[in-house]
């Protein structure tokens, strides 16, 4: 069973953990925080859908925002994926 999603604002970065959900899950919970934040405001998608990156990087091109940032991440013996988006 997938773990549900939080989101935590810490300035003016949001912080969506969408660890344990698939594709196209993670996207389209993206979508929805980023259209939620002002402009220049930045989005950090964790999650652990090896797909999600790529995904990510594509709904940018599409949308015209900004990925700033994407790396592999491994805490506690879980791996994933930190994506920084910035709304444009």
């Amino acid at each position: 069973m997938g773990r549900l999603y939080k989101v935590m604002s810490r300035a003016c970065t949001t912080i969506l953990d969408v660890k344990g959900l698939r594709c196209p899950l993670p996207v389209l919970k993206a979508h929805k925080a980023l259209s939620s934040l002002a402009v220049g405001d930045t989005l950090e998608v964790l999650t652990t859908d090896e797909s999600a990156p790529k995904d990510l990087r594509i709904y940018c091109a599409n949308s015209g925002n900004q990925l700033v940032e994407c790396q592999e991440r491994n805490e506690e013996g879980l791996r994933f994926f930190s994506v920084v988006l910035r709304r444009c």
